[in-house]
């Protein structure tokens, strides 16, 4: 496996009451006494990154010898399935279309042995002959584990030279309320305008399901940040401002379990697809996604937080799970490359809505995250831009980049006073910025922005 450097990694376990336990390794031995329940821990001091495999012995009643451990990065990636996404589905990436093709057969070629996976399983968190454990991303152990956990920690090694230890726990389907404690559910969220929303638990009878089984298994053992891709299955609810608050108390709790307020926690904007074509109890339209968009993009409020969007990595709004996963895992390791390493010159997010102005017939949107300048993919004009004036009713509009800002006109809008980007589930826009990288879906009427 790998442990996490230059922090405190814990150890524990259980043993007899008041049994004597001492922890070996790296030069270290840490002493500790077992409770009268017979839990005991300890914290082994912070360590530099390390390629050399050694061996920690838990020495008690019995002795347990664990080997072939290194020091270097340690994430978890959660969601549900378009995280779980395994690399057996390799298939799938070479008849991508966009033109971000894999740029080698990893599924038979990997053969980093500094990069170890662990792919939690329900199944596989109680102690049983069946617990396969950590192994290295070669060959068989990586068939079945995520792919975006696995191109994250690729391109992630790529650039810091380090041992990186992936932890992946990711079930296909799930909402977001199976993977949060269930008591922390139990709350009525008061947004800023003194409104308070009815009790988040009464959506989901499974609340803490996934939560108690693969994640609380997990703490205390330390990392250095979360990776989150989900959403779809709460999206298919039509959810809003709620999904927002739990995603909310999702980050927030987790942090807490882990006792850092500042733990990392990126997230990936789920892809477009044809919501509104759903034969389901409810009525969707197309813009029911947006406006979850918008909900995702709330979290960013919280510190420590950041998106990537993958507007662009989809083939067909149908295919709830595209396969650009390779593009996924690449794009969260720039966003980690620059907030969680400091490699500030490293460009990891497209065109971010900040401010509009009115200038007659026009609407003048400025963006941060413009990297060295705003552009077209395609070279055209930009695409899925609307505006709309004191009516209300957005139509479509012109866009064009100057000075680094997107003048948006449109000739049946004298007095424009709002504008939206990518307000449609199909919405596929080329608007990037010179780094290749997608602009974030927004209205400048967002109602909850200052809400939330």
């Amino acid at each position: 496996m790998v442990l996490q450097q230059q922090k405190e990694v814990p150890v524990w376990g259980t043993a007899g009451s008041g049994e004597k336990i001492v922890v070996t390794f790296a030069g270290q031995n840490k002493t500790t006494i077992a409770d009268n329940s017979g839990n005991w821990s300890v914290k082994l001091n912070p360590m530099i990154a390390s390629f050399t495999p050694r061996e920690m012995t838990i020495k008690g009643a019995n002795t347990i010898v664990l080997k072939n451990i290194l020091v270097g990065e340690v994430w978890l990636c959660s969601g549900q399935s378009n995280m779980e996404y395994a690399m057996r589905k390799y298939s799938k990436f070479e008849t991508a279309i966009k033109g971000y093709k894999p740029p080698e057969d990893d599924l038979n070629t990997a053969n980093n042995p500094n990069i170890r996976i662990f792919l939690d399983r329900r199944k596989y968190m109680d102690p049983s002959p069946e617990h396969i454990g950590w192994d290295t991303a070669i060959g068989r152990p990586l068939v079945d584990f995520s792919a975006v956990g696995y191109y994250f920690a690729k391109n992630l090694y790529a650039k810091l030279h380090v041992p990186i230890g992936m932890i992946s726990a990711a079930v296909p389907g799930s909402r977001i309320e199976p993977w949060m404690q269930a008591s922390k559910m139990e709350i009525a969220p008061k947004m800023q305008n003194g409104k308070i929303l009815d009790k988040l638990s009464a959506d989901d009878r499974d609340s803490g399901k996934f939560y108690d089984t693969m994640i609380q298994p997990l703490i205390p053992f330390t990392l250095k940040g979360i990776l989150w891709y989900q959403g779809e299955s709460n999206c298919f609810l039509n959810e809003n401002i709620r999904y927002a608050y739990k995603f909310k108390t999702l980050i927030e709790s987790w942090r807490n379990d882990w006792k850092n307020k500042k733990l990392p926690f990126y997230f990936v904007q789920i892809a477009p697809y044809n919501y509104s074509a759903a034969k389901d109890v409810r009525h969707h339209t197309t813009e029911n996604l947006p406006e979850f968009w918008e909900a995702q993009a709330l979290a960013l409020h919280l510190k420590n937080t950041n998106m990537i969007v993958i507007t662009d990595l989809v083939d067909s709004i149908v295919d709830l799970h595209p396969g650009y996963k390779w593009e996924v895992g690449r794009r969260l390791s720039l966003v980690a490359e620059n907030k969680a390493y400091g490699q500030k010159n490293v460009i990891c997010s497209g065109p971010v809505y900040q401010k509009i102005k009115i200038l007659h017939n026009a609407i003048e949107v400025t963006f941060s995250n413009v990297g060295s300048g705003l552009a077209s993919r395609d070279g055209q004009t930009l695409s899925w831009f609307s505006i709309a004036g004191a009516d209300g009713k957005f139509v479509a509009a012109k866009a064009e980049i100057v000075d680094n800002k997107v003048i948006v006109t449109a000739p049946d809008v004298q007095h424009p006073l709002s504008v939206r980007f990518g307000w449609n589930e199909a919405a596929q826009s080329n608007f990037i910025n010179k780094e290749g990288l997608p602009a974030t879906p927004f209205r400048s009427d967002n109602p909850w922005d200052k809400l939330f």
